[in-house]
């Protein structure tokens, strides 16, 4: 019996021992592969090692560590699992909740990231992912209920259903592409244990004669190898391209090259890696300028600002060697990522970055260069951004068509490409001319406009009173619309900023010369001349009248209700109409242009007999204040500006258009200004 028990207890002892042995074998050799950046096999290894683990510290780590292998293979959806599943074993870094958020983004569930990132915040409030990542929802919400005007296509005839990313042109007249694909027929028959899947190479394709895609074709052995091939550019004569290459060395951690090689008939010469930093370094995703002098790419040099950075090499000449790397800038880079930048032919940069505010994973972002720095960063919104990651974006030369690549739902298989169109915007402008008055429509009435692009077009108003032009994109408009016995007015539109085909409407409302026409809300104090500052906003538009009609001279005219005798009345209309004549000349209005007068209560729009009958006093006060009011009148319209007359006839027409003498403010005038 004691036999017996003591087989059993060593059995017992073995096992557990064993198991503990194969347990730590299981978790170092995970974190082994985790740190060489094999991934896919890292998450066999630690699901291993869970099975065996019996302290719940580690456990907790080991699904964490798990998450983190599916977010770094861009497995969302697995991700968010183990995240949330970290989050629950509480696992002690508040990050884990950051990146379930971060998982939720991914999968498009913009409403439970939400709450995940206000949890990460309240966990760590100084830190500025939690904040970002709330506005990040609400903006891809927004982004999404407010598209930008590209368009987007899956290019189903190049994806297969593995990986397909990274597109270039590698031919004029961009018909002719070069892409990075883990599909079958790739060089090697090994699995990345990155990806768990094939290697990747480089592939052509080309466009047949209807504008079909061709069946891609495998790139010579020359580029192509056993190890990861990708994320490509040639210059602007298609001869030399540049590319990524990451060696496979099993169990060793290697890091990724800018390889250059040169086109040779059909195929390229055997290529040489470029000596831009330290073999310890990790440099990727080149893109070359249209001159051939700069080199843009990915790096993790220590220098940077996070992850990986965006870096540029420079030279004189195409004969020297490439000068040392130059970070682009905190404003560019981040604390994330910054990857696959692409050089716009009008000088704009875009890249990619899970960094900046986005929608989730990578997305496409443009920067401008300026005062020596690279800034104003842009994201390109949605359709081409999306829940998932997008990157690698390339425009057909100046035009607003080109590709990108994207692992959002739908496609046909990891990462596909895409090719975006922006349609042909439409802007149009129309409205009607109408009588202020009357309402009538204003028929053969004339609308110029004028664009800040040198462009003048003009049109009279139909039968119905209306017009109707074409306009441009991106351009400020002034419209100008005038009719014979009308005053002139005019507006501005523009279509800066318009994203959308759009219809603007401008109506306008011409004001009779015929007879006066009332400034409205002109006041004073009681017995007073002066302008109150509330009179300035009618006085301004009148000065608006006054620019917008530069031939017409104006009289102002001042009355007052019948209280007081016509002696006082006058003085005080005069003085009135006087300070209007003298805010319109303060204001750069032409004094020629202008004449004061004074009517007191001789011009009474409701006669004393007519209050007098009224019932209430409301009423009578009400009546008085319409007949208190300010008018102008049209006396010329053929009146020249001073700075539009030549030098003899700015003599001759100054003395025509001396200003009228007025009555001094202390001179007594007559009863009845009309008699002058």
């Amino acid at each position: 019996m004691r036999l017996i028990r003591f087989i059993l207890l060593l059995a017992f002892l073995i096992a557990v021992l064993g198991d503990t042995s194969a347990q730590k074998n299981f978790s170092k050799d995970a974190d082994a592969s985790f740190g060489r950046g094999e991934y896919y096999t890292a998450i066999m290894q630690y699901k291993k090692a869970y099975s065996k683990e019996r302290n719940n510290a580690s456990k907790a780590k080991i699904i964490f560590q798990t998450a983190e292998c599916y977010r770094y293979i861009n497995d969302t959806k697995q991700a968010e699992i183990w995240y949330k599943k970290a989050v629950k074993v509480k696992y002690p870094d508040p990050v884990a909740v950051l990146h379930l958020a971060e998982s939720k983004k991914a999968n498009g569930k913009y409403d439970e990231a939400l709450i995940e990132y206000k949890n990460y915040q309240d966990r760590v409030p100084d830190d500025k992912r939690g904040e970002n990542g709330i506005m990040s929802c609400e903006l891809a919400t927004e982004w999404i209920e407010n598209p930008s005007r590209y368009e987007v296509f899956n290019v189903v005839m190049i994806n297969s259903t593995e990986a397909d990313f990274s597109a270039s042109f590698s031919k004029r007249g961009f018909k002719q592409l070069i892409f990075t694909s883990s599909r079958d027929g790739s060089t090697g028959t090994e699995v990345d244990g990155t990806t768990g899947q094939n290697f990747t190479d480089l592939w052509e394709v080309k466009k047949d004669r209807k504008g079909k895609w061709n069946e891609p074709v495998l790139l010579s052995d020359n580029v192509n190898s056993n190890d990861n091939e990708g994320a490509q550019t040639l210059d602007s004569k298609f001869r030399e391209m540049y590319f990524t290459r990451c060696p496979i060395i099993k169990d060793k951690e290697v890091n990724c090259q800018i390889l250059k090689t040169k086109k040779k008939g059909r195929g390229y010469e055997k290529p040489e890696a470029l000596e831009l930093v330290p073999d310890t370094i990790t440099v990727g995703h080149p893109t070359i300028a249209k001159d051939g002098l700069s080199l843009y790419f990915s790096s993790n040099l220590s220098a940077g600002y996070g992850g990986k950075d965006i870096w540029a090499v420079h030279r004189k000449s195409k004969k020297e060697e490439w000068g040392e790397p130059v970070n682009l800038g905190s404003e560019l880079n981040t604390a994330g990522d910054e990857m696959f930048p692409f050089i716009h032919d009008d000088g704009a940069l875009y890249f990619s970055s899970n960094g900046h505010i986005g929608m989730g994973g990578l997305d496409i972002f443009m920067a401008l260069y300026k005062d020596d720095n690279w800034g104003n960063i842009s994201n390109v919104r949605y359709p081409i951004n999306s829940e998932g990651d997008d990157f690698s974006i390339i425009f057909e030369g100046v035009n607003n068509t080109g590709y990108f690549t994207s692992n959002r739902k739908g496609g046909k298989g990891g990462d596909d490409i895409y090719k975006f169109v922006s349609p042909d915007l439409v802007f149009t402008l129309q409205g009607v001319v109408i009588d202020f008055d009357t309402r009538e429509i204003l028929v053969d009435a004339k609308v110029v406009l004028v664009g800040d692009d040198g462009t003048s077009e003009e049109q009279v108003t139909d039968e119905v009173g209306s017009y109707f032009f074409q306009l441009k994109s991106n351009t400020n408009y002034d419209i100008t619309a005038s009719m014979p016995k009308y005053l002139g007015d005019n507006g501005q539109e523009t279509t800066i900023g318009l994203e959308k085909s759009t219809d603007l409407v401008h109506d306008f409302e011409l004001r009779s010369i015929k007879k006066p026409i009332e400034l409205p809300n002109i006041f004073y104090d009681l017995d007073k001349w002066d302008l109150r500052p509330e009179s300035k906003v009618s006085l301004d538009k009148l000065v608006k009248t006054l620019v917008d009609n530069p031939n017409i001279v104006i009289k102002i005219m001042s009355h007052t209700d019948s209280r007081a005798d016509h002696r006082h009345n006058d003085q005080l209309s005069q003085n009135r109409a006087q300070s209007v004549v003298d805010y319109l000349i303060d204001e750069g209005i032409e004094m020629q242009r202008l004449e004061a007068k004074g009517y007191g209560k001789h011009r009474l729009l409701i006669t004393d007999a007519k209050i007098t009958k009224m019932k209430t006093e409301d009423e009578k006060e009400a009546s008085h204040q319409k007949n208190r009011r300010t008018e102008f009148e049209v006396l010329r319209t053929d009146y020249i500006p001073i700075n539009k007359r030549s030098a003899a006839e700015g003599n001759e027409e100054g003395k025509e258009e001396a200003p009228k003498e007025t009555t001094p403010k202390d001179e007594v005038k007559p009863d009845n200004p009309d008699d002058q």
